[in-house]
């Protein structure tokens, strides 16, 4: 699984970007053939269902069906731990090229893999599929810092009709207040003072192989799929070496795992 060098995976344009905000997009880094093997991984897992697996039903976003007892209820959302999956994608996950970009993004830090946090190949189905609200990752993850990184492959185009992902740029460098918050800790939509926000989003468009890192302070958003395909995507985390999950915490409930690069 070869790419360019590790060390000069990212320019310095590519770095401050992703400083000001908040995301950063790497088109064509996966080959064909590593997207085809990456979603046939994946589908194969799908039909039937092979757990862990978090279903529509379970988070009950707009749009989803309300229970697993309903019509489309057996929804696959996502398949969970999808490192222990196949060892193919926990090579693919941990290679030195995405690791050394981890860390030129946490200031020269060594980057390690949450096992506990995404970890999954994310699935949204035609029909079924629910929708996102406005929220930050960071939200129910418990680090000492909230300076944690995603990296997101698509393995199918990506687009607004199919539930691609909108953000927020520069969100992740902002301070909100419980005001514009909601109880679940989506951005209210309802209120003026988040007005300007939600309107400076941009819906982002991805074609198979691009990777996406954005920061767990970003604000990101997505609608629910509207064609006849069904949309998968491999998404996975990443923290610092010296930004630790709370002892006693879901964060901490695996071990990181370290990327190829950590070693060089």
């Amino acid at each position: 699984m070869a790419h360019q060098s590790p060390q000069k995976i990212l320019s310095t344009e590519q770095e401050n970007a992703f400083q000001r905000d908040g995301f950063l997009i790497l088109r064509g880094f996966a080959s064909p053939q590593e997207v085809q093997m990456l979603r046939e991984i994946a589908e194969s897992a799908l039909d039937p269902v092979i757990g862990p697996a978090e279903f529509e039903a379970d988070v009950r976003y707009p749009g989803a069906p309300t229970s697993r007892e309903a019509q489309g209820g057996d929804t696959p959302r996502r398949l969970l731990n999808a490192l222990a999956r196949d060892l193919r994608v926990r090579q693919w996950a941990t290679q030195a090229a995405i690791g050394k970009a981890l860390q030129s993004f946490f200031g020269g830090k060594i980057a390690f893999l949450s096992q506990c946090h995404h970890n999954c190949f994310m699935t949204k189905s035609p029909g079924f599929s629910s929708q996102t609200r406005w929220h930050q990752d960071i939200r129910y993850w418990s680090f000492a810092k909230p300076e944690l990184i995603s990296f997101w492959l698509a393995l199918g185009e990506e687009i607004e009709e199919n539930g691609g992902l909108s953000l927020i740029p520069q969100s992740h460098r902002q301070a909100f207040t419980a005001h514009q918050l909601d109880a679940m800790k989506f951005l209210r939509d309802d209120i003026e003072d988040n007005q300007p926000l939600i309107d400076s989003a941009i819906q982002t468009s991805l074609q198979p192989g691009d990777l996406m890192f954005f920061h767990s302070c970003t604000f990101h958003a997505a609608g629910a799929n509207l064609t006849q395909e069904r949309k998968i995507s491999l998404v996975f985390t990443a923290h610092a070496a010296d930004n630790l999950p709370t002892p006693g915490t879901r964060s901490a409930q695996y071990p990181s795992l370290p990327f190829e690069s950590s070693q060089i």
